[in-house]
């Protein structure tokens, strides 16, 4: 019946490329079967090149299955790039063993891979060895033995974590599944492995807490008290941090914040007729937090040493402690709460005396959650790290001793991450964005950055990349697609990018003959009439140039990243509305992140703005270049900071924007998690706060709204839409609100409001009733 559902629907499909669509056929059932199936097909129909790559001397050469044709075949890519096929593997003489697997120190819980893969064990020893597998909540699940001298091959997925032991607290190896069958070879050397602890510094004493003080118990049993300011109220911690010769130990003092729980009733729960009430700690924009203070200690010598609590003060956080090498200094990250300075702070190990090394300060904010980097180098005599100050974010190389920075990376692009340090070879692998001129900005780039500022472009094709590094990092495996070009996997090498070979080049035929259509990229002005903004439409299968669609905007601007695609996709979500006979469009605007400072800083103190001044522009000249589109006619949806962009689009452009699905949105920045909203809104809490909300303008609003919440949603206050709610009545607007028992955050997507969202578009933008029968 499905199957020929299907043909049905691509029959329609093929006929609607020949035929001027009616408008009055939005909202048909043939229109909503479209919907739901087509993307489903789709999906079938894209299939991702993603081998298992096999490196072979060390990584000289590679050798690969190739399973997209009718037939198998087998791949060998040798030194010089050469690229040589077979239907069987024997005519290529390749190695008949699986990849031996590295062994591991420390194992972790399995993550969600869904490539499928295989490890066979291999036990060298005289006894039975036990398995178990690293569940994803990170307990051991046994998968029975390997006999003395025996092997065992098991199923498995890419990265899920395996641990081999002789019995409880005796290891023999722990091993993580690679794309492609493993050799887990468990034998003296996996045993060590397993076995290896990092060397304890030679400590001088234990340390604990007693009473809320720091107390010293040496070897002889003797117990000394050795802070004496430690209150219920104000206690210290156990020092957690030691010099390198074991002597010192920097630990905190933390006086706790306040309190604030956020109670949700869940007013239908499974297994009982009464409601049950949930109880989360949720501290929220502007609440008293914990204040921490650095503490240190003297432990060969029974004392503390004094340290000056002024530099520590208003701290949001203070983290990544790291000791000199040579011991005489201890180093931290002091980040004052409101992210406008962040200070990498030294603390002299013999007086106490607190020094900067280095202070990033900002009008607006400092990128803490996003852009923090600090790599140590040298011991502690230098370091990595990353600043905005000049206006884009580059890399930098620091003494430690001075401050001196010397800036390594600059320019109009920025460095979006560090993949690789070696400090030997005085290089730092780095993904960049905006590298090459002419490319979409978002685009990442792999480089290699010299300590002596010298930049090298590994990569260099006009799309968005990721990589493999082979085992002895001489070359790589670039895979780079964009959201109109299937993804291309190329071998090239490591010193100067040079391809090598061309692997794939993805194969989007079928999808197209099955009436998928790649997005089309635009890029208009924003706001200033200098900077790019860049976004994507995304066309129903039934296009016609000859008619004019209406448009939705899915709308996510939320300031801790950039959201349209940028890599070869499906966007299923996008699509399910695109079939009922829109163009859907994403736009990264103004506010969200990963461009230059100023490009992000339109988000300080102003969340209302989400960029729409910009998105409103982009779609104007959108439609002067594409005359379908009619702007008489848009609509937007988003869910959590995206459910606060939809509906602050009808309150303050409701002259544009008509039609708005918000979902478990964050309406009021006072109301929803602390960090999140503090990063952009700052502290203290300013007027500002309540110029943003859109319960202040919730009498603004213009259009069809509907608002969406779950009554359990933990991520975002659900109290803020209620709020909204209320607001919205008290000015006596009409709206659709649904409150979904037991839903939790996103219950926006769940089929029922995914059903109901598509149903208020065709209503109110397309203009007819929704008819699904």
């Amino acid at each position: 019946m499905r199957a020929m559902r299907l043909r049905r629907l691509l029959l329609a499909v093929v006929a609607g490329s020949c035929m001027v669509p009616s408008a009055a056929a939005q909202g048909t059932a043939v229109d909503y079967e479209r919907a739901r199936e087509l993307p489903l097909r789709w999906a079938q129909l894209d299939r991702a090149f993603r081998p298992a790559w096999r490196w072979l001397d060390g990584g000289k050469a590679l050798w690969f299955v190739d399973d997209r044709g009718p037939a198998k075949s087998w791949v060998l890519v040798g030194a010089d790039g050469s690229v040589r096929r077979a239907s069987r593997r024997e005519d290529l003489d390749l190695p008949d063993v699986a990849e031996r697997l590295a062994p591991r120190s420390s194992w972790r819980r399995s993550g969600g891979s869904a490539v499928a893969t295989s490890i066979t064990f291999v036990n060298r020893f005289e006894r039975p060895v036990r398995l178990f597998w690293a569940s994803g909540e990170g307990t051991l699940r046994a998968y029975g033995e390997v006999a003395a001298r025996g092997e065992k091959e098991l199923a498995t997925f890419e990265g899920h974590q395996w641990v081999v032991d002789f019995a409880p607290d005796d290891l023999a190896g722990i091993f993580v599944a690679q794309r492609g069958p493993g050799l887990a070879v468990v034998d003296a050397a996996s045993r060590d492995a397993a076995s290896s602890k990092p060397p304890a510094s030679p400590r001088a004493a234990e340390l604990f807490v007693r009473g809320h003080d720091v107390w010293r118990r040496a070897a002889d049993g003797t117990e000394t008290r050795l802070s004496s300011t430690g209150t219920a109220e104000d206690p210290l911690h156990v020092p957690q941090h030691w010099s390198p010769d074991g002597q010192l130990a920097l630990g905190f003092q933390v006086e706790p914040g306040e309190e604030r729980r956020v109670h949700l009733v869940e007013s239908s729960p499974t297994g009982q007729l009464q409601p049950r009430l949930h109880t989360l700690d949720y501290r929220k924009p502007g609440d008293r937090i914990d204040r921490p203070r650095p503490r240190l200690f003297d432990v060969a010598a029974g004392r503390q040493i004094a340290i000056d609590d002024a530099p520590f003060a208003d701290a949001w956080s203070i983290d990544r402690v790291t000791w000199a090498a040579d011991g005489r200094e201890v180093y931290c990250l002091y980040n004052q709460r409101g992210h406008q300075v962040l200070r990498l702070l030294a603390i002299d190990a013999a007086s106490g005396a607190v020094r900067t090394v280095l202070e990033e300060r900002s009008a607006t904010f400092v990128d803490w959650s996003q852009k923090t980097l600090l790599h140590w180098l040298d011991g502690g005599r230098a370091f990595l790290w990353a600043s905005e100050r000049d206006g884009w974010n580059h890399l930098y190389r620091g003494v430690t001793a001075t401050g001196e920075l010397v800036q390594l990376t600059r320019g109009p692009w920025l460095v979006r991450g560090v993949d690789h340090v070696d400090e030997a070879a005085g290089a730092v692998w780095v993904t960049a964005l905006g590298l090459h001129p002419g490319q979409d900005p978002y685009h990442a780039h792999l480089a290699r950055v010299g300590f002596d500022g010298k930049v090298v472009a590994l990569t260099d094709a006009d799309g968005s990349h990721e990589w493999t590094w082979a085992p002895d990092r001489q070359s790589f495996l670039a895979r780079w697609s964009r959201v109109d070009q299937p993804w291309v996997t190329e071998w090239r090498r490591a010193s100067d990018g040079q391809r090598l070979a061309e692997l794939a080049r993805d194969d989007a035929a079928p999808l197209l003959a099955a009436g998928f259509r790649p997005p089309l990229r635009f890029v208009a002005k924003g706001r200033d009439g200098t900077t790019d903004i860049h976004g994507q439409l995304i066309l129903p299968s039934t296009f016609d140039p000859r008619q004019r669609y209406p448009v939705i905007e899915d709308i996510y601007a939320g300031p801790q990243g950039q959201f349209v695609p940028k890599t070869w996709g499906l966007g299923r979500r996008q699509r399910e509305l695109a079939e009922l006979g829109f163009v859907v469009v994403q736009i990264d605007g103004m506010g969200t992140n990963w461009r230059h400072k100023a490009f992000h800083d339109v988000c300080w103190r102003n969340l209302r703005d989400g960029g729409l001044p910009d998105r409103v522009l982009w779609l104007h000249e959108a439609a002067k270049a594409h005359p379908f589109l009619d702007l008489s006619r848009v609509g937007i949806f988003g869910g959590s900071a995206g459910g606060q962009n939809a509906l602050a689009a009808l309150l303050h452009h409701g002259d544009v924007y008509r039609v708005g699905v918000a979902d478990c949105g964050c309406h009021d920045n006072r109301m929803d998690k602390i960090w999140w909203n503090e990063a952009w809104m700052g502290w203290p809490v300013g007027p500002w706060y309540a110029d943003s909300s859109n319960v202040t303008h919730a009498g603004k609003l213009r259009g069809k709204l509907l608002l969406t919440v779950g009554e359990l949603d933990r991520n975002v206050d659900p109290a803020s839409t209620l709020q909204v709610v209320k607001a919205l009545i008290a000015a006596d607007k009409d709206f659709d609100f649904v409150l979904v028992p037991g839903g939790g955050h996103g219950v926006g997507e769940s089929a029922y409001l995914v059903r109901r969202r598509q149903d208020f578009f065709v209503r109110h933008l397309a203009g007819v009733e929704p008819r699904r029968s």
